[in-house]
């Protein structure tokens, strides 16, 4: 558990949080949201103490263990195996297997387990790193975008994983999705004040919404009422009758606090500029191959684009999203086969290369000019606007920017130049959920073609009408929505995550180990329902005894002629067998579960004997 008192954090004038309060229970997942800039990364290094907050306190319990992603690479050991092994703590620090569950889990291969950790790409060596993380098996997880380097099979891994996590965790992702099926709660840090909920992110930003839109009525009414209270006092101040009535209004109006209307907050509004293009067939692809020397990453692709269509390319990392991107856009040149363009089509590339080439010294504005020369000076001064660079943040050079802000300039430039075909590269990992969410409706509704690479389940299922899927060692364009490829091929991957071999089970003592934990676990999932059937069996009891003593007094009323008690006491007899009939209906549920819950506990007791 970690408990913060009044937090409050800000760089110079800008303050970022205040009066941050918040507890993390026990077995909480959060997920902390917010804009860009809000201060989520900065109260996840003052949670580490790897940061000073302003003022406030934070408590963590003695020998609380925190484990986070960390985004530099030290690695001690020759094999990457051997690296994973360095993260076992106590009685397991022996047990390969789970080492090896957890790297194929997130996308190493049985042949990797013995390559130096240098010989991988700075993804997967953070991919290592989050191995590591998950294998120390701390009491609370800080995770900070940990799906950045993931492709959307270890991402499905990671979120059964997290989903079983029996600690507790703060999760920061862009991707919405991701989040509401790992955690418990929703916090966000918005207009500087923190907010934290039970629920999904849908429910928190209803109720930010809901809170925003009561402040907004609470301050018209306020201001109504005072604009009455001054023209009352202006009106009646001088006339000697109304005088009293006029201050004491006055003395009203005084103790009225002011109420500030709210600050538009910064949003991302994607609208590209479309351009129409003559034909219906903007480009096709034919037997297209590519690859290095021998290694060929795929070989007879064959699709043909149109106007409207929205195509998602997933798989695996490393086996040539971004490649057959470059070679739609021109890029690249295929081994094999021909991408046949539309002699009108305007693509527009977002891509990590593309990022690369802006020129450092120009500044977003010209940048963004430089996209379309044609276009006037205020639409470059809007658009670096509706990127969040406003009034002189827009003069900033593109050498002092940040990752993130030069990926906001790249799409700013895609906002400028006219297009009818996108091609996007995991255009969503430097955005806020909020923009996000925006850049999803824009491409829902724009009128030319969207081919996109990502990761992200949601904006898959929102976007994607078809599908190229790198599989089974090859390309294949398949019409089918993501949830229809998945209920009718599904991805193998899933399926060889991975059994480890007979030679690697557990030891004697692991195995005690982990049946100790199951017993513990079997308890806790049984006592509540023990105590409610307990709690029951009392209950009926007590409402047996009090039917006998209503049956035994109906008969002495009746002797007795009372008319009036003997209905009073007649319905109350109705009432306590009604009660008893719903005690003992709701007795037989709790037991069939309780009995369901046993013998599946038994089940697993049994595997571990």
């Amino acid at each position: 558990m970690i408990q913060t008192t009044n937090l409050t954090k800000g760089f110079g004038t800008q303050i970022l949080f205040e009066d941050v309060t918040f507890t993390l229970g026990r077995g909480e997942r959060i997920g902390l949201v917010g804009r860009n800039g809000s201060g989520k990364s900065t109260l996840f290094k003052i949670l580490l103490g790897e940061e000073l907050a302003d003022k406030g306190d934070i408590i963590i319990p003695k020998n609380y263990r925190i484990g986070t992603l960390k985004q530099h690479l030290n690695f001690t050991e020759p094999t990457i195996i051997q690296e994973g092994m360095t993260a076992l703590r106590g009685d397991a620090q022996f047990d390969q297997y789970k080492v090896e569950k957890m790297l194929m889990g997130l996308g190493f291969k049985i042949s990797d387990f013995e390559r130096s950790p240098s010989e991988f790409s700075g993804g997967y060596q953070i991919r290592l790193n989050l191995a590591k993380v998950l294998l120390e098996d701390p009491d609370c997880l800080l995770l900070d975008e940990p799906t950045n380097y993931l492709d959307i099979v270890s991402m499905r891994w990671l979120t059964k994983f997290l989903r079983n996590f029996k600690g507790e965790m703060i999760l920061i992702t862009h991707d919405r999705g991701f989040m509401d099926d790992v955690t418990t709660h929703t916090m966000g840090i918005w207009r500087q004040k923190l907010v934290k909920i039970p629920g999904n992110t849908e429910k928190y930003f209803e109720q930010i919404l809901l809170e925003e839109e009561i402040h907004e009525k609470t301050r018209v009414n306020s201001e109504k009422k005072k604009k009455e209270l001054e023209e009352f006092v202006n009106r009646f101040k001088a006339k000697a009758s109304k005088a009293t009535q006029a201050q004491s209004r006055m003395k009203l109006l005084e103790k009225m606090p002011d109420i500030e209307a709210l600050a538009m907050v910064s949003t991302l509004d994607f609208e590209f500029n479309h351009k129409e293009c003559p034909g219906k067939t903007l480009l096709e692809v034919k037997n297209l191959s590519f690859g290095y020397e021998e290694d060929l990453l795929f070989s007879n692709l064959n699709f043909t684009l149109t106007k409207g269509d929205k195509v998602a390319i997933i798989g695996k990392n490393g086996k040539g999203k971004s490649t057959l991107l470059n070679l739609i856009a021109g890029e690249l040149t295929p081994k094999e086969g021909e991408v046949t363009r539309n002699v009108n089509l305007l693509m527009g590339h977002f891509g990590q290369t593309n990022i690369n080439r802006l020129h450092m010294d120009n500044t977003i504005e010209e940048e963004i000019a430089a996209a379309d020369p044609s276009l006037p000076l205020q639409r470059v001064r809007a658009i670096c606007g509706t990127m969040m660079f406003t009034g002189d943040l827009a003069k900033k050079k593109i050498k002092v920017l940040s990752g993130g802000e030069r990926a906001r300039v790249l799409l700013g430039k895609l906002l400028a130049r006219p297009t009818n075909l996108l091609l996007l590269d995991e255009p969503t990992n430097h955005l806020d959920q909020e923009s996000v969410e925006a850049l999803t409706m824009e491409l829902q509704s724009y009128p030319g073609a969207v081919i996109i690479v990502t990761h992200s389940e949601g904006l898959l299922r929102d976007v994607a009408q078809s599908l190229v899927v790198f599989h089974h060692d090859k390309a294949e364009f398949i019409r089918e929505s993501y949830d229809g490829f998945l209920k009718k091929i599904g991805w193998d991957e899933e399926e060889e995550v991975q059994e480890v071999k007979a030679s690697e089970k557990p030891s004697r003592q692991e195995i005690k180990r982990l049946r100790s934990e199951a017993i513990i676990e079997r308890g806790r999932e049984l006592n509540p329902l023990k105590n409610k059937m307990e709690a029951l069996e009392k209950k009926i009891f007590k409402l047996e005894d009090e039917q006998k003593e209503l049956e035994k007094a109906l008969i002495d009323l009746a002797a007795q002629g009372d008319s009036r008690k003997i209905q009073e006491s007649s319905q109350r007899l109705g009432q306590v067998k009604k009660n008893v009939d719903n005690a003992f209906e709701e007795l037989t549920t709790l037991t069939i579960e309780h009995d369901e819950i046993y013998q599946r506990w038994e089940t697993k007791l049994k595997d571990l004997s």
